[in-house]
């Protein structure tokens, strides 16, 4: 996100460093880290995490950008064409939809086209694929003198509609909507641009994921 519109970042790919499970992310500036460094992009954290259970990913790769729609980020994966199967593939992505006035029925055949591609990079493997719920930026000091209420719903409405395709596919889904309205109360949950989650939120969002993303990974080792 920007001051622009609410999702920023750059595209962005890991180092791919070590040889063990392969992580792609795909989002848009929740996913890249906007206004935080590299090191503290969640997708990092996840990573860290992970490493410190035993399981020993390679770097994530990072496909995001600043303000970038569900549509944007179809495109951006042609573009991209990351190298799978990846091991977990995460996607978040649609609070530029949201904020651009677009409405859940135009989102969602968006997302699902999306999500298809996602579960395509993870070798087909839907129980690979965690889907993210939307934060709310509705709480940020960057909505004052806006419709917080309206934003809220928005979003909540947003979640219904890509936490229902994510069942419907058999993907994974972790909600972390509630973690970001903690904002609402604690600045220090939000980056020095009054908009974008700080390194400390996204400490908590890795640690929401984190439980799920081992256990696909421990299970992808089975196979």
């Amino acid at each position: 996100m920007t001051h622009a519109t609410p999702a920023g970042g750059a595209t962005g790919t890991g180092g791919g460093g070590g040889g063990g499970p392969r992580i792609l992310s795909l989002g848009d500036s929740y996913t890249i880290g906007e206004s935080v460094s590299s090191d503290d992009r969640w997708p990092v954290d996840l990573a860290s995490m992970l490493r410190a259970q035993g399981i020993d990913v390679a770097d994530p790769t990072i496909i995001a950008r600043t303000a970038w729609t569900t549509r944007d980020l179809s495109a951006a994966i042609d573009e991209a064409r990351p190298r799978g199967p990846f091991d977990l593939v995460t996607l978040l992505i649609g609070v530029n939809d949201q904020y651009r006035g677009r409405s859940v029925e135009e989102y969602r055949p968006q997302f699902r086209l999306v999500l298809s591609r996602a579960i395509t990079h993870a070798g087909k493997r839907p129980e690979s694929v965690v889907v993210i719920s939307i934060p709310d930026w509705g709480v940020t000091p960057y909505a004052q003198g806006r419709d917080r209420r309206k934003i809220a719903a928005e979003v909540d409405a947003f979640n219904a509609a890509n936490r229902e395709e994510a069942t419907t596919a058999g993907a994974h889904y972790v909600d972390i909507t509630g973690l970001s309205r903690l904002a609402a109360t604690d600045r220090g949950l939000v980056a020095a641009d009054g908009l974008h989650p700080s390194a400390a939120m996204y400490v908590q969002w890795a640690r929401a994921i984190l439980p799920v993303a081992a256990n696909i990974l421990r299970a992808s080792s089975t196979r």
